[in-house]
């Protein structure tokens, strides 16, 4: 059984937010709550997203598409995975020891967030060639190189973290273990590794990539609207200024990194303090910690807030969930009307 479960020697249960505690209930209320209610917003959330992107086909005209949906499916099993250190803090009973259930999930979750983070790197580049090659783009990114592209992410993703068994905790970790907050030590070594053989190269591809996006629009919309003016003063009319057409879906794109990041920063800067002895909190842990997992349904929203193919699938999505709810709500009316009419007819 999860020692976690078992409690310490007050016989209360471990609780990094001891605030939350009750006497009347045995296990961390706070804790419990902010994990279900991601996990539930995370499941639902990318459910959705998928979903969505089955049922609209223009959005899949995107080679950008293949490494969103794998982001959708790995930011899915982000919200499934959190259900082992929900029913760990519920006193669910484990066949596994604690220290194996720890370092499983750390290793599951350090996983799936490297195959968003390598995912949306990939995002920036795809971009980046689509702007400054776009007569050869369809002849360098095709179809199969994007899928062996995705297996390339999964599989280094895969080996980045497999040290964590041996050399410490990876670069994302659950305290919400007993085990991993008092026995499971950070590497700086390993800490290391990991920053240089995935936060940094992300990192420094993502900022490289958008700076040169967003400075090629900006040259191609100066362009683009020095000519319309010229153009249009020599027929007598008014030139309107023109954005760069692939300006606006670079920056969803960018604001989808940049939450990523923003929400990504406090813990990587306390998994380097944590790692170099400076600063470590249990508290701060778990809050850095949980607020990484909720990317998971940022990327969700954000993508549905900015893209107006995707709003129209959502759209399509639901119209066809309301109509297959509609049509046994009109069958039953059809016959409780014809029902009506024979009973009707027997009596006249």
């Amino acid at each position: 059984m999860n020692s976690s479960l078992v409690g310490n020697q007050s016989g209360r249960p471990f609780c990094l937010l001891a605030i939350s505690y009750l006497e009347t209930i045995n296990f961390c209320l706070l804790e419990v709550v902010v994990i279900v209610f991601l996990m539930v917003l995370i499941i639902s959330g990318n459910i959705i997203v998928i979903f969505v992107f089955h049922c609209a086909p223009l959005l899949n005209h995107h080679t950008t598409s293949y490494f969103i949906q794998t982001m959708a499916y790995a930011d899915l099993l982000v919200g499934v995975s959190c259900l082992v250190p929900s029913l760990s803090l519920l006193h669910y009973p484990v066949v596994l020891s604690e220290s194996l259930v720890c370092q499983i999930f750390g290793y599951v979750v350090s996983v799936l967030k490297s195959v968003s983070m390598a995912s949306l790197a990939c995002i920036s580049i795809d971009r980046y060639i689509a702007i400054t090659k776009p007569l050869t783009y369809n002849t360098v990114v095709t179809p199969w190189r994007l899928r062996i592209c995705i297996l390339m992410i999964w599989l280094y993703s895969c080996l980045v973290f497999l040290p964590s068994f041996r050399w410490g905790k990876p670069g994302y970790h659950g305290d919400v273990f007993r085990w991993c907050a008092d026995s499971w030590n950070t590497d700086p070594y390993f800490t290391l590794f990991i920053v240089v053989m995935l936060y940094a190269p992300a990192a420094f591809t993502v900022c490289f990539t958008y700076f040169n996006i967003f400075r090629i629009c900006q040259q191609h919309t100066k362009e683009i609207n020095e000519r319309r003016v010229r153009f249009s003063s020599q027929a007598g009319e008014a030139g309107e200024a023109q954005p760069c057409p692939d300006k606006r879906y670079a920056m969803v794109l960018f604001r989808i990194t940049s939450v990523f990041y923003i929400l990504w920063l406090p813990y990587i800067i306390y998994f380097l303090l944590e790692s170099s002895n400076v600063y470590s909190n249990r508290v701060a842990s778990f809050l850095t910690t949980w607020l990484a997992i909720s990317n998971s349904f940022c990327n969700c929203v954000i993508y549905s807030l900015s893209n107006s193919v995707f709003q129209k699938g959502l759209k399509r999505l639901s119209g066809a969930i309301c109509a297959s709810c509609a049509r046994p709500r009109v069958a039953k009316d059809s016959s409780t009307s014809r029902s009506k009419r024979s009973s009707n007819g027997c009596h006249v």
